[in-house]
């Protein structure tokens, strides 16, 4: 892609998420962090369990109501929408797939119900028939069948449950989608139907992706850039390729040497590599520096000049292939 020419479609700046403000158990779950998603790409968020990248895809939402910062979708400010008819058109324009297939699902409701919600609250269909007609090719579009439209979410398994909260995500029309962990409690063979059935609908239907997983391999599939978060930071952000094969913050590269290789011999060298987080607390300021053109590094001052020699030796090395 290139991003001289691409539009923006989400602009988040400083956002800060905190829970239990002015208490002993003050949590900074997001902390001061930016970063633009262009339009038709797939921007991965990375991280350990508790890094804040699902409370950044909920603050971006609405689920919850940032501290501090902004976000900034389709050149309107989000907290500014003020008006029923804004609020609604910009849950249509933005839906969200979430972790839990089992959870995420009314138990009480038909299929057909579920994925029409949208459908109904928006007033998006002429007639039941026309209902009907939706949810049916909702259902074949993720690939269901129209016959368990009538049916129950514990009569399907976890990855018919993804499909069907991917056909409600669907159901309006929406132009963005954040993919909260969509794959994380599906088995690993189911896995890779339902990402991509994901990257066919992008490119059917124009979406644009924020994908928030810990599964980096599979990010790297998905993604074309990512941004890898910790201790509700963003640390860095570049595209996947250079992430994977030029990663410059120690924490990144941390991640990546611990990504299980299906090689024995490879297995039996790989050394991973220990990350200090201590430096991240040491009262230096950081922010997010470009190191090279499109790479992002979270960075002070005195760090930039290593990054930058560490990206040199990644230019030469590829030079003198």
């Amino acid at each position: 892609m290139d991003y001289s020419k691409a539009k923006k479609i989400l602009q988040v700046s400083h956002l800060k998420q905190y829970f239990n403000i002015g208490k002993a158990n003050e949590v900074h779950a997001v902390d001061d962090i930016s970063f633009d998603v262009y339009e038709g790409e797939t921007f991965g968020l990375v991280g350990e369990s508790g890094s804040g990248k699902t409370t950044t895809g909920r603050a971006i939402i609405g689920l919850y109501k940032p501290t501090a910062g902004k976000v900034v979708f389709k050149g309107q400010d989000v907290a500014k929408l003020k008006s029923k008819e804004d609020k609604q058109k910009f849950h249509r324009d933005m839906q969200m797939i979430f972790q839990d297939p089992y959870a995420s699902l009314n138990p009480r409701m038909k299929v057909k119900d579920i994925v029409a919600e949208g459908i109904d609250i928006n007033h998006l269909a002429k007639d039941d028939a026309d209902r009907s007609k939706q949810v049916e090719d909702l259902l074949e579009t993720v690939g269901l069948n129209k016959d368990h439209s009538s049916r129950y979410p514990h009569e399907f398994s976890g990855g018919q449950r993804q499909r069907i909260g991917i056909a409600r995500a669907l159901a309006v029309q929406p132009e963005f989608i954040i993919c909260d962990e969509p794959i994380s409690a599906l088995d690993v063979s189911i896995q890779a139907q339902v990402v991509n059935l994901l990257k066919e609908l992008q490119r059917d239907k124009h979406l644009t992706y924020l994908f928030i997983a810990h599964d980096l391999s599979m990010v790297k599939y998905i993604s074309d850039r990512i941004g890898v978060m910790h201790y509700g930071r963003l640390l860095e952000i570049a595209s996947s390729d250079d992430i994977y094969e030029h990663p410059l913050h120690d924490y990144t590269r941390s991640l990546l040497s611990a990504i299980p290789v299906p090689d024995p011999e490879y297995e039996r060298s790989r050394v991973q590599l220990d990350y200090d987080s201590a430096p991240e607390f040491d009262g230096k300021e950081r922010h997010i520096v470009e190191i090279v053109p499109h790479h992002y590094v979270y960075a002070s001052e005195d760090e930039i000049p290593k990054y930058k020699k560490r990206a040199e030796e990644f230019a030469n090395k590829a030079s003198a292939k």
